[in-house]
């Protein structure tokens, strides 16, 4: 529908004010969680000592710093209008900021998964030893252990409260970081349990915790590499947290298939970051060709029924293309 009588709009560039007011939180958050890793880094590095456990968690701590910053770096780069060389926008930014993280988060979790496996088959045997602070000595252990124990509960709130945030805006960068500082207390709590080990004289129980922690590390990294490749190679639209097929395109699919000129129609979706671009393959009812209005209103319809349609073509066709829509007949039903 054209605005004003005027020319019909392609696409959009702004978010709407909801999810723009989210990703004002979002931001805020992700500031909040750089100063708070700033702090905690520097903390743990300070009684880092011997424990591959301790530096596995210091390591951790760092990549943390990965998601946040690509965030904030994809959401200035997405507030910039379409150009000739870029007419799709540039909300891609959002999947090429998932992939640097997760490759990173990928490559040092292996690293760490080999160096805390090595340790243990060659038996090193760590030491913690003491520290005098205030006038008094004693073991740097309980340091360790009271820096960890503190460092665990506020990355699952900023976890909490991005996750609900990462839903309103369909944002895959902030969804993995939250995840991440969900995931945040059983690195704290693997660490604390390796240094009580080296306390109790079972060398291996730190080597140990440090393996758990890589392990916690890779399979971040595994998840995260999969969600933004297949995002960057056009797979299907999924959910924000890359549980379910987006259902929108099948709410499309329906709307246009109730149409009286619309004999049948199937769409694909490609994800962009924040928002979709479409492409609906519309077989026309020859008895009823529609007008250009008609075609209009369909397509404005579409664009309305969710925030994340940035923008959507409808293209008439005599049968649904079945090279590119997979497991549809040239009928319209599922192929079987």
């Amino acid at each position: 529908m054209s605005p004003a009588g005027g020319p019909p709009r392609f696409g959009h560039t702004e978010l709407p004010g909801e999810q723009r007011a989210a990703l004002r939180r979002a931001v805020k958050f992700e500031w909040i969680t750089i100063g708070f890793l700033a702090v905690t880094t520097t903390l743990v590095f300070l009684v880092l000592g011997n424990s591959q456990a301790m530096k596995a968690a210091w390591i951790e701590d760092l990549l943390s710093f990965l998601p946040p910053i690509s965030f904030l770096v994809a959401t200035r780069i997405i507030r910039r209008r379409p150009t000739e060389n870029h007419p799709y926008g540039f909300h891609r930014a959002v999947g090429i900021a998932h992939l640097v993280a997760a490759v990173a988060l990928f490559v040092m979790g292996a690293y760490l998964l080999i160096e805390s496996g090595m340790a243990l088959v060659t038996a090193e045997h760590p030491t913690i030893g003491a520290v005098e602070l205030f006038g008094q000595s004693f073991w740097l252990g309980w340091l360790m252990i009271l820096v960890m124990l503190l460092t665990a509960g506020p990355p699952v709130y900023l976890g909490w409260v991005k996750m609900k945030l990462a839903k309103q805006l369909h944002d895959k960068v902030l969804y993995a970081d939250a995840d991440m500082n969900k995931a945040d207390w059983t690195t704290a709590l693997a660490a604390v349990v390796g240094v009580l080990g080296i306390g109790l004289g079972l060398w291996w129980a730190d080597s140990a915790a440090a393996l758990l922690i890589s392990l916690s590390i890779l399979r971040d990294g595994v998840k995260n590499l999969r969600a933004a490749v297949g995002g960057l190679v056009d797979t299907r639209a999924r959910t924000f947290d890359d549980s379910t097929p987006d259902p929108l395109g099948s709410r499309i699919d329906e709307y246009l298939q109730s149409l009286r000129w619309v004999k049948d129609a199937r769409s694909r979706i490609r994800d962009e970051g924040h928002v979709y671009h479409i492409e609906s393959f519309v077989v026309i009812d020859s008895r009823q060709m529609p007008k250009v209005q008609q075609l209009e209103d369909a397509r404005q319809a579409c664009i309305d029924m969710d925030w994340k349609v940035q923008d959507i073509v409808l293209i008439p066709v005599s049968e649904l293309p079945e090279e590119f829509l997979p497991g549809i007949s040239s009928t319209g039903g599922e192929r079987t």
